[in-house]
């Protein structure tokens, strides 16, 4: 196959400038980011995709947008949001959020609580593999134990959301692991030793900060709390599943029905009471589900139209040595993950040109794929505009942008890649002696 690749066009990005100036200006003129709703800028933004290519007719466009807005990826995201809504509503519903807070507020010091969600998230994450899905489950219980010490909700929501990143990038059953390990033509767990060789760091920091962070803050009523642990067993149930590797789906699903049966035991609900908290906890997923669809369309047109292609191109070309090829590679993903705002999609369509980059700079493919994954999850841990943000925002009712200047582990993320890069680390072949010790 010929490594050549068609230059593109610059101007086909348009819509995702549209899309930037619509969201974000309407939110620095007014004061309010929720003046513009963020599925209207999308719809208007791919409106503008639709522009593009006159020589194609619009029923071809459609099939097009059609085919982005369906991908598997986005379908099974869709799955997950409401699973995670249904679970998220019935456990709050019979009381569960409130018992997890109550229990944490008895047990853990205040400044205390927002380290261990971070810790919690991590485990989870890097159990169940997906961000998307930890955010909806633990983010209500990040907001509930804001609400009681009078943290500010985006500080804890970015200790949620940097939680979610890490297994998100770590995960051997994330889709992000996948990709570049099969991009790449490495095994799962090798790049899992280089990777977490690199971000360890970050989430050793990440914990010294939040616990720094939340020292001043205390638990703002002197109640007693009235600990109901049979409440707390649904989220027991959901972490354990997740530590053993349970699968998202079935975890969630089982979630709900345990959560269910919990506050129909309990007299929290009845069965209709349950039927309509799986419906509400759905229903507040319902924008998001369609934000990720149009996203997914629109993305599709930017593509078609040569816009991903233009990313590429302009990366390649300006690639001079091994270092400036890992710091390519490094680019070539965040650039498309900012486009795509989805690191599974972003990985799969930068992979296989960061393998000929690798390849022609010799470049070991357990420390390309490690780049992929930790530069496409860092900026779909910090774009606005990405799931992440989005359901954590959502889950609390404020801004994305809130939450950004508290994400310290997906900040940290970039400044650890950026280091292993600029300094050749980790030492692989050190590495290899370490484990073959260990073994």
């Amino acid at each position: 196959m010929s490594n050549q690749r068609k230059e593109g066009s610059a101007l086909a990005l348009l819509p995702l400038g549209v899309f930037l100036i619509l969201f974000i200006g309407s939110g620095v003129i007014s004061g309010d980011f929720y003046k513009m709703p963020t599925l209207v800028a999308f719809i208007i933004s791919t409106a503008v995709a639709f522009l593009f290519n006159r020589k194609v007719d619009f029923n071809t466009k459609l099939e097009v947008f059609c085919k982005g807005g369906g991908n598997k990826d986005i379908i099974l995201m869709l799955l997950i949001f409401l699973f995670a809504g249904a679970f998220s509503g019935v456990a709050k519903a019979m009381g569960g959020a409130d018992a997890v807070v109550s229990l944490g507020l008895s047990v853990v010091p205040a400044n205390l609580l927002i380290t261990g969600l971070f810790v919690i998230g991590c485990f989870i994450s890097i159990s169940m593999g997906t961000s998307v899905g930890t955010i909806a489950a633990i983010g209500p219980i990040g907001v509930a134990i804001a609400s009681k010490t009078g943290m500010p909700v985006a500080l804890v929501l970015g200790a949620v959301v940097g939680g979610a990143m890490f297994g998100d990038n770590l995960s051997m059953i994330s889709d992000t692991t996948i990709a570049a390990t099969k991009t790449q033509g490495c095994e799962m767990r090798d790049k899992f030793k280089v990777n977490f060789a690199i971000v360890l760091p970050a989430a050793i920091i990440t914990i010294i900060l939040l616990t720094v962070m939340t020292k001043g803050y205390i638990v703002e009523s002197n109640d007693t709390y009235n600990v109901e642990l049979i409440k707390v067993l649904p989220y027991i149930l959901v972490l354990v599943g997740a530590i053993l590797g349970a699968n998202v789906f079935l975890l969630l699903g089982g979630g709900v029905i345990f959560a269910g049966v919990v506050g129909i035991v309990t007299g929290s609900l009845d069965l209709f009471g349950v039927i309509s908290a799986i419906s509400e906890g759905m229903s507040g997923m319902f924008e998001l589900c369609m934000i990720s669809v149009v996203v997914g369309g629109m993305v599709e047109l930017i593509k078609f139209n040569g816009g991903i292609d233009f990313v590429l191109n302009f990366i390649q070309t300006r690639i001079k040595n091994k270092k400036g090829a890992e710091f390519g590679i490094a680019a070539l993903v965040s650039v498309v993950d900012l486009c795509t705002a989805n690191n599974t999609i972003a990985i799969v369509m930068a992979g296989p040109l960061a393998k000929n980059i690798a390849d022609e700079y010799d470049i070991d493919a357990r420390k390309s794929a490690s780049i992929l994954d930790i530069f496409s999850s860092v900026w779909q841990g910090i774009i606005p505009y990405g799931a992440q943000l989005l359901t954590a925002a959502g889950l609390a009712g404020i801004s994305p942008f809130e939450i950004i200047k508290y994400l310290y582990y997906p900040i940290l993320m970039f400044v650890c890649g950026v280091l292993a890069i600029s300094f050749g680390l980790p030492k692989l072949k050190l590495l290899e002696k370490k484990s073959a010790e260990i073994a």
